[in-house]
């Protein structure tokens, strides 16, 4: 069972007990302890906090559901913005008021020294050794420190899991990026790209669809590096995970505009497959080509839009999920509001905004010209309002739109259903019926919208 919780406003997952059906034996010697965990961030770290569940849940360890009834704490952590990282050590602060703590995921890596200064004696696991979870646990039960951090060729695929959702099975494809952006602490914390072998990732993707998942989620810090140091590529990847049989859909996660552009055609081939969302999620930034240049993204504004253009033309109705950072040290007011005519011109979905905030370890932290926090909240909310209004606009051209959804998601009173383009549809029905169809299709039409979601109701086939 998962229990979802909110922490200053974010969701959070709690894993409690092992997904219904896998009931693996205990392979260590597990003193039978009480483990509390939950996770934060990306995908990539949603599937090692269910790998690092499912080893803890196979090591003979009893998980609960609440932080002060364990022995001991487990918190998978993100590092990728400032206020992420404050509100990570604020929430290891509290776990730590109950006891003992151990921190995993990127935060252990990149920012051991303010962890310690909330507990000295802290344990650290770091997102490329979750495997030694099991020693972590068991020298902080005895009273001992034990730190696993650092690089390794860990394939992160084939272990236990207790999946936060069981219509979706992540699979992370790759560890580790070949982009050097001046901003990111990613490349820091993972190194370079180490991609995981394709026949590897399809047996992971064959048994989460074996076990139920309807969706299966292919994620990384950037899916379009995958292969660059192996013999693989991405669009050969997902034309063999689509090859599994079974009926499932693929969402592919983000890809850096810089290597999306080197494997566009064969992209916009694999993205006509049935079995593919039609989601794009291709970060820009921003829109303009000297602060691109500063950020040493690799790509020019009209990369962008080229990339964009070719697949809108080949994948109608394309989903296009960008990021976008405001504030960024020398970013003037003009070159602001370049990325604000971007966004007008481009009309992404989905926009994912965040105000710059100096990452220790990056060039971005040193550059003279830092953006005051007034005028970059300044920023930010200017953007996000005409993201608003575009995000409502685009969503409004799917009323009277009616077809087959997919539902992959609970809310009170209501599911979610992901349409095609892996469009979140709220559907309202009552708890039982909610129960019944969760992973199963329904055909719905679409009744109203809001920036963020389509309103649908249950239609006849």
């Amino acid at each position: 069972m998962v229990v979802k919780h909110k922490f200053q406003g974010r969701d959070c997952v709690r894993f409690v007990n092992r997904e219904p059906g896998f009931a693996p034996p205990p392979i260590t010697n597990g003193q039978g302890a009480r483990v509390f965990i939950e996770g934060y961030g990306c995908s990539a770290s949603a599937a090692d906090t269910e790998m690092i569940s499912g080893l803890i849940d196979r090591g003979g360890y009893e998980l609960v559901a609440e932080p002060e009834d364990a022995d001991i704490r487990v918190i998978v952590t993100c590092a990728v913005k400032k206020v992420t990282e404050e509100r990570m050590l604020a929430r290891i602060g509290e776990l730590a008021s109950y006891g003992k703590v151990i921190v995993a995921g990127c935060l252990a890596e990149a920012e051991p020294k303010q962890i310690e200064k909330i507990e000295p004696n802290i344990g650290f696991l770091g997102p490329n050794r979750i495997d030694r979870i099991l020693p972590v646990l068991e020298s902080a039960l005895r009273g001992q420190r034990r730190i696993e951090v650092g690089s390794a060729k860990l394939v992160k695929l084939g272990m236990p899991r207790t999946r936060k959702n069981r219509v979706v099975g992540i699979v992370e494809i790759s560890s580790g990026c070949l982009s050097a952006c001046t901003f990111c602490q990613v490349k820091l914390v993972k190194g370079r790209v180490f991609s995981y072998p394709e026949n590897t990732i399809d047996d992971e993707a064959r048994t989460l669809v074996d076990q139920g998942a309807r969706e299966i989620w292919l994620t990384s810090t950037d899916n379009a590096a995958y292969g660059r140091d192996s013999d693989s590529t991405l669009p050969a990847l997902i034309r063999s995970v689509c090859d599994i049989p079974g009926e499932f859909i693929v969402r592919v996660g983000m890809m850096n505009p810089l290597l999306t552009g080197r494997i566009l055609e064969e992209m916009i081939e694999v993205f006509g497959n049935q079995k593919v969302f039609k989601f794009l999620h291709l970060p820009v930034q921003s829109g303009n080509d000297r602060i691109l240049k500063i950020m040493q993204r690799g790509y020019s504004v009209d990369d962008f839009l080229q990339i964009v253009r070719a697949f809108r033309n080949a994948v109608p109705d394309l989903t296009l999920s960008t990021d976008m950072i405001v504030g960024f040290p020398q970013e003037t007011y003009a070159e602001f509001e370049d990325s604000l005519e971007l966004l007008r011109n481009v009309r992404p979905d989905i926009v994912n905004i965040s105000r710059f905030g100096p990452r220790p370890g990056t060039k971005a932290a040193e550059m003279d010209s830092q953006i005051s926090n007034e005028e970059s909240k300044k920023r930010s909310t200017i953007m996000t309002e005409l993201v608003r209004r575009i995000s409502n606009q685009r969503n409004k051209t799917w009323i009277g739109w009616k077809g087959k959804v997919l539902v992959d998601e609970k809310v009170k009173n209501a599911v979610i259903g992901r349409n095609f383009s892996y469009k979140p549809c709220l559907i309202r029905l009552d708890e039982s019926a909610s129960d019944e169809v969760l992973g199963h299709d329904l055909v719905v039409q679409i009744t109203d919208a809001t920036a963020s979601t389509l309103r649908a109701r249950v239609s006849e086939a």
